[in-house]
């Protein structure tokens, strides 16, 4: 994490507080103006060139993903790796501070993704838990920091989340519309009640803290501009589950993304 400038931004003992008691925080301000714009053009120009998609690594979240489709939430894993304007930043500087003192002096980085939203159709992410993703012979403490790269509202999407989820275990999902030639995950119906659900509408330039089980959503983007973000994950080294656990909806997955990746590694 060398390189990287030194943080502005650090919690409160009310912040950290509502984190641990709800499992999500919203901030007004991880990065500057400044900042934002050179990323945000950065995240663009990746998008529009569709970095990684050869690799697998960029592809609709929301749909099929053939090549002759439309996407409707594209989103690009790793997008540092495609773009040195990602790299080094104040934000992840902040995102990083701000991680220690969530998780503990032991963080690690997880990774990144960007997300673009589309202006007028771009759709909505369903609720779900980001450790439904993950891998179920692994336990985490992790932590997700969701930067947009615009004013994020209810019209173009900004994050909603059920407070305490985080308390939950890793509930059942189902990939979306049931098509496992789709990335994305939503939670199966009728788990939890999803009516105290928080928005937490942002400035651009701020940010929201979530940890890998809280229960999260984001609408469609009815507005006239693109909703885009960016986000750095964190996290702390765990033990392996006691027991064995089953996402058996992983291995339902038939996606041409999962398919690009694995070539890659033989």
């Amino acid at each position: 994490m060398s390189g990287l400038p030194e943080p502005t931004v650090a919690l409160s003992e009310e912040q950290i507080a509502f984190y641990r008691k709800n499992g999500y925080l919203a901030i007004d301000q991880i990065t500057t103006t400044e900042e934002i714009e050179r990323t945000r053009a950065a995240c663009d120009g990746l998008f529009t060139r569709r970095a990684g998609r050869e690799e697998g690594m960029e592809f609709d979240l929301a749909g099929t993903d053939e090549d002759d489709t439309k996407p409707t939430l594209p989103q690009i894993m790793e997008p540092r790796n495609y773009s040195q304007a990602l790299k080094n930043t104040q934000y992840e500087s902040n995102a990083i501070n701000i991680s220690k003192q969530l998780l503990g002096n032991g963080i690690e980085q997880r990774g990144s993704h960007a997300i673009f939203k589309p202006a007028g159709y771009g759709a909505a992410t369903p609720w779900h838990q980001d450790e439904a993703c993950w891998n179920p012979k692994k336990n985490y403490n992790s932590i997700s920091v969701w930067m947009p790269l615009q004013e994020a509202t209810l019209e173009n999407g900004c994050m909603q989340f059920i407070p305490g989820s985080h308390r939950l275990e890793v509930l059942n999902h189902h990939h979306i519309d049931h098509n496992p030639k789709v990335q994305g995950l939503e939670l199966d119906e009728d788990q939890v009640d999803l009516s105290n659900a928080v928005a937490c509408p942002l400035p651009s330039g701020g940010a929201t803290i979530h940890g890998g089980r809280v229960l999260h959503y984001t609408s469609p983007n009815i507005s006239d501009t693109p909703r885009r973000a960016f986000i750095l994950l964190f996290h702390v080294p765990q033990p392996p589950p006691e027991t064995r656990r089953d996402f058996y909806w992983q291995n339902k997955t038939k996606t041409f993304s999962a398919e690009k990746r694995e070539a890659t590694k033989t």
